[in-house]
């Protein structure tokens, strides 16, 4: 069934919507499908440079994907999570019973092709180069997260105090420490720090279970990443952009103009952008396009703290594989991934066992809901976005397949695709985020 909007959604009044925040008059028009991180910035960014945006989605802002991550800009994340190519590690996750990453077989068999590009990627010579590619966009992430948050006086909502990666083994923990250096060259700022040190950064987390950690100091952390992506929406349609909440039912392009129709009407542009995260794919299938995209799913739910007790950053188990932080509804535990389909029900057992876990060294107290957050990570298999324009299709852009990295990309992507939709120079290549790049 259809959702609904409610009748209370974003307008802004014609008399608003005829000039762009810089007094210039606005000339082409642009719809943007999807209101989450990326789809915000893209339409931020647009409205910035003097289009008139409209903004659509079947829900409020940041209420999809970028409502359930772990809450941080990852300045760190210049290596992306590739496919393990050690036999030992393969055979680790076979049971099915590690923290880190579940599987549904079906799932497995489904998505095996994007599954074996995965593999073919994540080749050392050829990640390397992904890492080369897939870092210039991760070196801006913080500057465009901040022109943003500036413009809508959101600073209160992100703490610049980085977090912290700690390490149950030896092992992992020596391997990390040669990733840091190595993150050093792309500008990643890191220390490594003992478990006396961390007593020292969070008092209330027990250290025996851990050898050692790094503290990852220009990532941001991020209280309430709903509320952020929220923050941007209002600011872009206070500069003169429009919000509609309504479900898309299909989309077509007639005589130079794309026609969206919805459950409120049809809406006409000559531009049409596609930031539909994990639904990417599918939305796409009707124009002709088959993206190997596949969906990696994520769970969370936030727990009380014992009387008096804090955490002050948020953390990585590494050896487990997930994230516990500080935000404003409490402390919440994101799981790494499970590999399924969208429409799965729920299996809240991974989430159970790193419960467990995280009660280990934080005192934990109630959980704040009664069911976990589900959402899923848009995956492509050579690791990087899907940026710039449709190659089967003109005024047709896309901005998709972030995996992991969506809410710290956001920005940074809806500046590269606004400099590339416009005609102007880019402060990045987009050449290895072409949209035909996997044409055979």
């Amino acid at each position: 069934m259809a959702h609904r909007p409610p009748h209370c959604i974003w307008r802004v009044t014609s008399s608003t919507r005829e000039t762009s925040s810089k007094g210039n008059k606005m000339s082409e028009q642009a719809i943007v499908i999807g209101a989450g991180m990326v789809g915000v910035s893209v339409a931020w960014h647009l409205q910035q440079q003097g289009m008139q945006v409209t903004l659509i989605d079947r829900k409020q802002p940041g209420e999809e994907t970028s409502y359930g991550n772990a809450g941080l800009i990852q300045r760190e994340a210049v290596f992306p999570h590739a496919f393990p190519r050690d036999v030992k590690e393969i055979f680790k996750v076979i049971p099915n019973h590690n923290l880190d990453i579940r599987y549904r077989p079906a799932a497995l068999w489904h998505f095996k092709n994007p599954l074996m590009q995965y593999w073919y990627y994540s080749d050392p010579k050829r990640f390397k180069t992904v890492v080369a590619e897939w870092s210039t966009l991760i070196e801006h992430c913080t500057e465009t997260h901040d022109e943003m948050m500036q413009a809508a006086h959101a600073e209160h909502l992100v703490r610049k105090t980085g977090w912290l990666q700690l390490h149950r083994t030896t092992e992992t923990y020596a391997k990390a420490i040669a990733e840091a250096e190595a993150a050093r060259a792309y500008g990643v700022q890191s220390r490594l720090v003992n478990m006396q040190e961390v007593h020292e950064m969070e008092p209330d987390l027990n250290p025996s279970l851990f050898v050692g950690g790094i503290h990852w100091q220009n990532t941001w952390k991020v209280t309430n990443p709903s509320a952020l992506v929220k923050a941007y929406a209002e600011n872009f349609v206070a500069a003169g952009g429009e919000f509609k909440q309504c479900q898309m039912y299909n989309m077509q392009q007639e005589n130079g103009e794309w026609q969206v129709n919805t459950d409120q009407g049809r809406l006409s542009a000559k531009h049409l952008v596609v930031a539909t995260g994990p639904w990417s794919a599918d939305v796409l299938k009707g124009l002709g396009y088959d993206y190997p995209l596949f969906p990696m799913r994520g769970y969370h739910k936030h727990y009380n703290i014992a009387e008096g007790k804090q955490l002050n950053h948020s953390v990585l188990d590494y050896d487990c594989g997930y994230v516990i932080g500080p935000k404003a509804a409490g402390i919440r535990i994101t799981t790494g991934a499970e590999f399924t389909f969208q429409n799965a029900p729920a299996d809240e057992r991974q989430l159970d066992d790193v419960e467990k876990k995280a009660r280990e060294y934080l005192p934990l107290t109630t959980a704040v809901e009664d069911k976990a957050w589900i959402g899923h990570r848009p995956c492509m298999p050579d690791m990087k976005p899907v940026i710039g324009p449709a190659h089967k299709h003109g005024n047709l852009w896309f901005a998709f397949g972030h995996a992991h990295q969506g809410f710290t990309l956001g920005p940074a992507t809806g500046k590269l695709l606004a400099q590339m939709m416009l005609g102007q120079a880019t402060y990045v290549n987009p050449q290895p985020f072409a949209a035909n790049r996997f044409e055979k």
